[in-house]
């Protein structure tokens, strides 16, 4: 099944504006499709291959001038010298749209393309499918289903199921991948080390706890979520401050790219399973996060959320900030309607009165209402804004 990826029109007005469109992304998560689809008048190789890789890491210049009109090259970061050689035809032929690249290890490739390609280079980030993207094939959605399965095309249009799938994704790319960065040596010690952090999904990151339970350094375990973040594997929330330089030290929480290779990976097979697992609130969450993250991603904007929390232990899982703007999101994988769900929210609105606006809730309810100021807004709504207002009905204050 041909699903549409909402990223295509950022995608697609970029390359009428830079001479090199990057997607960066996820193993797997649709990046070669969208490109093909999008540019299938331009040559197409992939640096997977290692004939091609070889090529054009021995002679760059002559792999490039069999692409005298641009060509789209897959996982430039195998080899990122090219992009030194790719900059200096863009300078000379001054034509936008002439090369796409895609990448898979964010790191890499992000300061291969900051030394040699910065204001030449558009760079989108595409993740696996969004709740919306697949709204239309798959509605009405359960929300255990759609953190269980996660958005990976191969799963959700492939027709592969979920168990197979990312037992080969997990020891093809993420065991892989990452041993190759970090040059692991004990693999059973890193795959304790990813049971763990499965285990502190939308939790505060205590590094030394992950260090003791796992017996490697403090550093080891910063190193490794770096390089897991850097693969696209998982990623880190940061608080939020209005001074900056507090959003930097303090710590954030963490969340993974997929919730469905978080369930893998925590051994969470069945939605049954899920229902009564501890982690089910914390997936919920990583689930809501990401959506929000994949909505600004698509529409071509970079995301600027934030958890918060006080010294006084009031928490708000979710804060979008935008202009001087502040939306708080509270996450509940109750179904059930709890009016202490608004309590954080409005110490929240409070706190930021000149700032905060349409505080909500996000539950696995079924009614859309609004309590005291707060507006419910059930799983079925993700696929919409989060943050716009809909038509509530009012629901009698207790």
């Amino acid at each position: 099944m041909e699903i549409k990826r909402l990223m295509e029109d950022a995608v697609r007005e970029s390359a009428k504006f830079f001479p090199v469109v990057t997607v960066v992304g996820p193993r797997q998560s649709g990046k070669t499709t969208l490109v093909k689809a999008l540019f299938p008048e331009k040559p197409y190789k992939t640096l997977e291959h290692p004939r091609t890789r070889e090529y054009a890491e021995g002679d760059p210049s002559a792999f490039l001038a069999e692409f005298p009109d641009g060509a789209v090259l897959d996982e430039v970061q195998r080899v990122p010298e090219l992009l030194s050689y790719i900059q200096g035809i863009v300078d000379d032929k001054k034509k936008n749209g002439l090369f796409v690249l895609t990448g898979s290890s964010n790191l890499l490739l992000m300061k291969s393309v900051s030394q040699t390609l910065a204001g030449r280079c558009a760079i989108h980030t595409l993740l696996p499918f969004s709740l919306k993207e697949v709204s239309a094939a798959y509605p009405d959605p359960n929300p255990m289903s759609a953190i269980l399965y996660g958005g990976y095309p191969r799963v959700l249009a492939g027709g592969v199921k979920p168990d197979a799938f990312f037992s080969g994704y997990i020891s093809t790319y993420v065991e892989r991948d990452v041993h190759q960065l970090l040059n692991i040596k004990n693999a059973r010690i890193f795959e304790t080390f990813l049971q763990l952090i499965v285990g502190r999904i939308g939790s505060i990151l205590d590094v030394t706890s992950i260090s003791n339970d796992c017996g490697i350094s403090t550093k080891t375990v910063t190193e490794w979520l770096s390089i897991l973040n850097t693969s696209y594997i998982c990623f880190l929330l940061p608080p939020w401050y209005e001074n900056r330089g507090k959003r930097l030290v303090k710590s954030p929480k963490l969340y993974f790219y997929d919730t469905g290779l978080a369930c893998a990976l925590a051994g969470i097979k069945t939605v049954e399973q899920l229902m009564h697992d501890p982690l089910r609130g914390g997936l919920f969450e990583n689930l809501v996060v990401l959506e929000k993250m994949k909505q600004s991603f698509n529409a071509g904007e970079r995301p600027d959320l934030y958890f918060y929390r006080d010294s006084n232990g009031v928490e708000v899982d979710m804060v979008e900030h935008s202009g001087r703007k502040l939306f708080p999101t509270e996450i509940k994988s109750s179904a059930t309607f709890n009016p202490d769900f608004c309590k954080s929210l409005h110490k929240f609105a409070e706190r930021y009165s000149d700032m905060c606006e349409h505080p909500s809730v996000v539950y696995c309810g079924k009614e859309a209402f609004t309590f005291k100021g707060v507006a419910f807004r059930p799983f079925l709504s993700l696929p919409g804004e989060i943050r716009e207002g809909c038509p509530l009905r009012s629901r009698r204050q207790a």
